[in-house]
């Protein structure tokens, strides 16, 4: 996929094309029926309404022509189409259908990354890993004492600001009446969430009753990492709030021993995330997010996509990228095992943009996957993880887990990224377990939603990805190095599971 230049400032054209290839460019500004407007030399004029971040037909282009953006197929058109008229849902359709068969084919030549030398302030762990933040956790093993864990958090915080960075319960509905594999993605996660190195201390609440039994999901915690867990049984407690506020008193006495100290990016896990894409997402924020995953994979430090289905359409950029065939394989497994629970539950393995998407100007799948896929950068491919893993290695993972804001976030946090790059064209004020960073695609957005958004991407159009990527990549030394997010400041803290199964 090559990318044409952004080097013309954005105020002087009204249309980007990304690759020679293409047969549509994305309109910079709102255009009028009758507008004449240029591109490398061509004068076109608009044959009806173009949104803002929609695409124009720069050719015309007959029924069943597979039309090209990012220099790939996004989708065949359903009817003719002439140059200067709106590409969208109303002519064009997706191709995707199923499970697909897959060759590996890798890169002649993998890309390299250069290595950077930027330092952040973070923990160390005993177990060698680097934290941003440095606070208690609070998880629930059941929905039945969601409350209790936050009631407990929200006394501990207030008793302990200043001491560490915050005491922070993270409820959700499940852990009971839930069977097999369900059952244990639920432990999983939770788990590796108790397992992350920007939670200091870590109470697990549980009722005492529940599938999600206490002892079993201890034992899913490396016993190098359960000296700073405690558990509280509420069926067993006199007074369960009392009982846990002592527990995090003591957790917060040994977190306070830590402290910020100098260390290299190469000890950074970024998580990579897209959610409220507009047709500007994958034009400006995912490639800046890509030099970001880029620059911290050739420090030595690791970065990890996921929303699986937000890749079909595109998934063999990320094949021909993977280490070696047996990192392809798990890329199809994860892949294909995907398209079979969509159709296992009757779906088209399509069923997506979302309404603000399309809104945005994102017309297929296809179109949505190739821009999502720039948040990987151009890294080789290094690992696949399945739902519920942790980052195993250094560099690029791929990550198992669904589209949806929340569930993919909380599983990056945790696979154990300890900032989230969080990219977005229409806005959310969702925050997770880990610093959060908002980056809006458009300027329009950052402007209009400052309390939500942490960086303005839409200046890549003007200022061009490498003034860009230093400004974010200071950005995101700042937040790694105590700096608040948009959502921390909200008070912006949730996570989702990713439910499966039957409920009894």
């Amino acid at each position: 996929m090559s990318q044409t230049s952004l080097a013309t400032p954005a105020e002087s054209r009204a249309l980007l094309r990304l690759d020679s290839l293409d047969d549509v460019a994305t309109a910079l500004r709102p255009l009028a029926a009758g507008d004449r407007v240029e591109i490398e030399g061509m004068v076109i004029e608009v044959r009806e309404p173009i949104p803002f971040g929609h695409k124009i037909a720069l050719r015309d282009l007959p029924t069943g022509t597979q039309v090209r953006k990012f220099g790939w197929p996004i989708g065949a058109l359903k009817a003719p189409v002439a140059v200067g008229e709106h590409v969208h849902t109303h002519n064009l359709a997706t191709l995707l259908s199923g499970v697909e068969g897959y060759a590996y084919a890798p890169l002649a030549e993998q890309p390299t990354v250069p290595a950077e030398a930027h330092n952040f302030l973070g923990y160390r762990r005993a177990d060698g890993r680097v934290g941003t933040r440095n606070e208690i956790w609070i998880l629930p093993t059941v929905g039945c004492v969601g409350r209790t864990a936050q009631k407990i958090a929200t006394i501990a915080h207030a008793r302990h600001a200043g001491a560490v960075d915050g005491v922070h319960a993270f409820a959700h509905p499940f852990g009971c009446s839930q069977l097999g594999d369900d059952l244990d993605g639920t432990r999983g996660v939770l788990a590796a969430l108790a397992c992350h190195p920007n939670a200091g201390g870590v109470l697990l609440v549980g009722l005492g009753c529940e599938s999600n039994q206490l002892d079993r999901m201890l034992a899913e915690i490396p016993e190098s990492l359960r000296g700073r867990v405690r558990t509280l049984r509420a069926q067993s407690a006199e007074d369960e709030i009392e009982e846990g506020l002592a527990l995090v008193d003591a957790l917060v006495a040994t977190a306070t021993l830590a402290t910020r100290q100098p260390v290299p990016l190469s000890e950074l896990v970024l998580g990579l995330k897209c959610g409220g894409s507009d047709g500007f997402s994958g034009l400006t924020a995912n490639p800046l997010v890509g030099r970001m995953a880029d620059r911290v994979v050739g420090a030595g430090g690791s970065a990890v996509l996921s929303e699986i289905p937000e890749i079909f359409g595109a998934e063999r950029l990320l094949m021909a990228r993977a280490r070696d065939e047996r990192v392809f394989d798990a890329v199809v497994g994860v892949v294909n095992d995907f398209k079979r629970y969509f159709l296992a539950h009757g779906e088209p393995v399509s069923e997506n943009p979302s309404p603000g998407n399309l809104a945005g100007g994102i017309t297929t799948l296809e179109e949505k996957s190739l821009g999502a896929v720039q948040k990987a950068g151009r890294s080789p491919l290094d690992d696949v993880l399945r739902y519920g893993d942790r980052v195993r290695r250094r560099g690029l993972s791929l990550l198992e887990a669904p589209g949806n804001d929340a569930v993919s976030s909380t599983a990056l946090a945790a696979a154990g990224a300890t900032v989230i790059l969080f990219t977005t064209g229409r806005g959310t004020p969702l925050g997770f377990p880990v610093p959060t960073v908002k980056i809006a695609s458009n300027s329009d957005l950052a402007g209009r939603k400052r309390g939500w958004i942490d960086f303005d991407a839409g200046q890549v159009l003007n200022a061009g990805l490498d003034k860009a990527g230093d400004a974010l990549l200071d950005r995101i030394l700042e937040i790694a190095s105590g700096a608040e997010t948009a959502a921390e400041r909200n008070g912006e803290r949730e996570i989702a599971i990713w439910k499966r199964g039957v409920t009894l």
